[in-house]
C-alpha cells in the first residue's frame, strides 16, 4: 500500500519538476504541433472513453464484491 501511495506523490511531481525544466519556448512549439497533429475533440472523446472503462471496472467491482459478501453470509 505505500508503494503505491509514494508513487501517487512522487510521480506528479516529478512530471512538474520535468516540465518547469524544458524551456518555455521549446513547451510552447511542442503544444502548438500537438494541438495541428490532432483533429479537435479527439482528446476529450479518448479521456471520456477511459473514464468510462475505469468506471465500469469499479462497478464491476463492487459487484463483486457485494456478491462475495452476500454470499460469506449465507
Amino acid at each position: 500500500m505505500i508503494g503505491y501511495l509514494d508513487d501517487l506523490v512522487l510521480i506528479p511531481l516529478g512530471i512538474a519538476l520535468a516540465i518547469k525544466l524544458i524551456p518555455e519556448s521549446v513547451l510552447e512549439e511542442c503544444r502548438a504541433r500537438a494541438r495541428d497533429a490532432l483533429p479537435a475533440g479527439v482528446g476529450r472523446i479518448a479521456g471520456a472513453v477511459i473514464i468510462a472503462i475505469w468506471v465500469l471496472l469499479a462497478v464491476l467491482a463492487l459487484a463483486w464484491a457485494y456478491g462475495l459478501l452476500v454470499a460469506s453470509r449465507a
